[in-house]
């Protein structure tokens, strides 16, 4: 990861020329990141897939790959991009045709542990989506084959591989075990 400490907005990332790396905004300065490894996406893929299509079939709302951005706040400008983000009906309706940056958080955002993140990094990836509005942040550790819950009300729930990942009131009726998250 690098960091550029030139303040930027979230409409000079965008104009930005795609040059493979990932990048975010985090209160104005400009975080590049590798792209992932196949284990990342392969994990990301095993939610995004399932989630898709529970979100799709019971008309939810709508689910974003990672290189979905969303504005989280501004003056300095946050934008993060979660590894999977969906976006509850309600708040859909209320937004139509966008071409540039989600204007707020999703609903649920998802996060996927790489190698080379730090904890401190982590934890700052989930103060920043609970803080913008975020109802539920999902962090996937592959090392530790755990997944951590963290709600809005402050409420975290440690899951393990025989556990099951819920979507509660966020995402009614889906469910995955913790297990197939970790799978193939």
């Amino acid at each position: 990861m690098v960091v550029d400490t030139q303040v930027m907005t979230a409409e000079q990332l965008l104009r930005m020329p795609d040059d493979g790396l990932r990048s975010e905004l985090v209160q104005g300065a400009l975080i590049r990141m590798s792209p992932t490894g196949f284990q990342h996406g392969r994990i990301i893929m095993n939610i995004a897939t399932p989630l898709d299509q529970h979100v799709r079939t019971q008309h939810l709302g709508v689910v974003c790959a990672a290189e979905t951005g969303f504005v989280l706040s501004r003056n300095p400008d946050t934008v993060r991009a979660a590894d999977v983000a969906f976006i509850a009906q309600a708040k859909l309706s209320a937004e139509k045709g966008i071409e540039s940056y989600w204007p707020g958080a999703p609903t649920l955002a998802v996060e996927v542990v790489s190698p080379h993140d730090l904890y401190t990094e982590v934890d700052e990836m989930v103060t920043d989506w609970l803080d913008a509005g975020t109802s539920m942040v999902v962090i996937v550790n592959p090392r530790k084959r755990s997944v951590t819950v963290y709600r809005l009300l402050g409420e975290i729930t440690l899951l393990r591989e025989n556990d099951t990942l819920d979507g509660g009131d966020i995402v009614p009726g889906w469910t995955i075990p913790v297990s197939a998250i970790f799978a193939g």
